[in-house]
C-alpha cells in the first residue's frame, strides 16, 4: 500500500511516506518536543505535484495543512490529490473548524495585554500577546493563532478557512463520498477542529 501524510511537520507517522519542506534534521529541530520514531521517512516532495502516477496510491493524510494553502493553492492540491488516489482510495484530513473557532472568539473578553513576541524565550513560556496559556482566556492570546497561524516560522500562517459545509461540497464536487466528518479537538484542550474522511468513488 502506499500511504502518504502529507504537511506531517513534527507529527510523521510510521508506515507512512512523510512529506514536508523539511527533512528529518531540520524537523527535529523545529520540533524539539515531538517524539519522532525510528525509521520514519520524509520526503521533500511537492505536494501539488506528487511523484507517482495517476490512481496509484491507496491512502492521504493531511493533518493540518490545508488552512495553510492558499485560495489558487487549494484547488491545485484537492486534484492532486483526487490524481493519485485509487478508487475506493481514501482521504482523511483535519483543519481548524473557523466557523466554532470565531464564535469562540467573539465570546472572549477583549483585553489586549501586549504585542505579539517570537524570540525563542517567549515561545517556550507560551506568549500569546501578554498570555502565557493554550487556553482561551481572551481574544487576542492563541486562539488568534487557530485562526491566523503561530506565525513562529515559514509556512505556519493561515491563508484559508473551512467549516464543515465547505468541506463538503470540496468533496462532493471531486467525486468523492464522506463517510465521516466530525469535530474533534486538538491535543484535547484546544482548538476547534473537523477531521473529514472521504472516498474517491
Amino acid at each position: 500500500m502506499i500511504k502518504l501524510n502529507l504537511g506531517c511537520g513534527g507529527r510523521p507517522i510510521k508506515g507512512f511516506i512523510n512529506v514536508d519542506f523539511d527533512n528529518l534534521k531540520k524537523m527535529k529541530k523545529r520540533y524539539p518536543d515531538a517524539k519522532i520514531q525510528k525509521g520514519i521517512i520524509i520526503k521533500n516532495f511537492n505536494i501539488f505535484k506528487l511523484p507517482y502516477k495517476s490512481e496509484t496510491v491507496d491512502l492521504v493524510r493531511a493533518d493540518s495543512l490545508i488552512e495553510h494553502l492558499s485560495f489558487s493553492e487549494e484547488k491545485k492540491f484537492f486534484l492532486e490529490v483526487k490524481r493519485v488516489l485509487k478508487k475506493g482510495g481514501i482521504c482523511n484530513i483535519s483543519t481548524p473548524d473557523f466557523e466554532k473557532t470565531v464564535r469562540l472568539w467573539l465570546k472572549l473578553k477583549d483585553d489586549w495585554q501586549d504585542f505579539y513576541k517570537n524570540d525563542s524565550d517567549s515561545i517556550k513560556k507560551v506568549h500569546w500577546f501578554g498570555t502565557y496559556t493554550y487556553k482561551p482566556i481572551n481574544r487576542w492570546g492563541y486562539i488568534t493563532a487557530t485562526l491566523f497561524g503561530s506565525q513562529n516560522g515559514k509556512g505556519q500562517f493561515h491563508k484559508n478557512c473551512y467549516t464543515k459545509k465547505k468541506l463538503k461540497s470540496i468533496f462532493h464536487r471531486m467525486g468523492f463520498k464522506c463517510t465521516s466528518i466530525k469535530n474533534f479537538k486538538w491535543l484535547k484542550e484546544r482548538d476547534f477542529m473537523i477531521r473529514v474522511i472521504a472516498k474517491k468513488i
